[in-house]
């Protein structure tokens, strides 16, 4: 029991040694905890066996006195009726369960220290799951707000593929286009003036210009 108990101190120093430079904590403390719930399985079998025998002994014990006041009590009678071979037979089993009832105490008492000692490992093992359970609630919270922490640095940090769009350049590609689509308008409609005017109306045009030209010279 005391080997047991310097291993599983070492086991749990061991662990919270480890802990705090593991990449993966929660892993950790489940087979700590896994290895735990075993042992703790173990013990309370162990726990059970002791406790049955310790019944067990304890029945021997209260058999053997019952038996050795018995024996005490007939030998008593025999005395009063005056059959002494009667009593000493009677003493002789008297002594022998006296010693059968020392020797399941001696045993009796062995037991009910281990199993004093086995209910405290027990318990021990028990509080050490609680703790460890607890560390692992924290240390797999902890794990999780860093996980989404890098979720967020991966969608909205300073890598440089995920920062948010700049419209600088399709403003700019929008003003080409608008550029372009005001020349080609402007082509048009140069085009649809020029095949609207005739080389009659040019001319007409021109002798209206040469008139008015003539007037000018007139009145100077």
């Amino acid at each position: 029991m005391n080997m047991f108990k310097r291993i599983r101190d070492i086991t749990v120093a061991t662990l919270n040694e480890k802990l705090e430079q593991s990449q993966d904590p929660v892993r950790l403390i489940d087979q700590f905890l896994l290895d735990t719930r075993q042992e703790i399985t173990e013990a309370e079998k162990l726990y059970n066996n002791i406790a049955q025998h310790t019944r067990q002994l304890h029945q021997h014990v209260e058999k053997a006195a019952s038996m050795r006041k018995k024996r005490e009590e007939q030998a008593m009678l025999a005395l009063k009726a005056e059959e002494e071979d009667l009593a000493r037979m009677a003493l002789q089993e008297k002594v022998m369960y006296e010693e059968k009832e020392t020797q399941y105490t001696d045993l009796l008492n062995k037991n009910k220290e281990s199993l004093s000692e086995i209910e405290y490992q027990l318990n021990t093992l028990k509080s050490e799951y609680q703790a460890v359970y607890s560390k692992r609630e924290y240390y797999y919270a902890r794990m999780e707000t860093l996980r989404l922490q890098q979720q967020m640095n991966r969608r909205f940090g300073g890598s440089g593929q995920n920062n948010p769009p700049s419209f600088g350049r399709l403003e700019d590609r929008i003003s080409d286009w608008e550029m372009e689509a005001k020349a080609m308008r402007d082509v048009r409609q140069m085009d649809q003036y020029s095949s609207g005017t005739t080389s009659t109306d040019l001319d007409e045009e021109l002798e209206r210009l040469r008139r008015k030209l003539d007037d000018e010279r007139k009145e100077g």
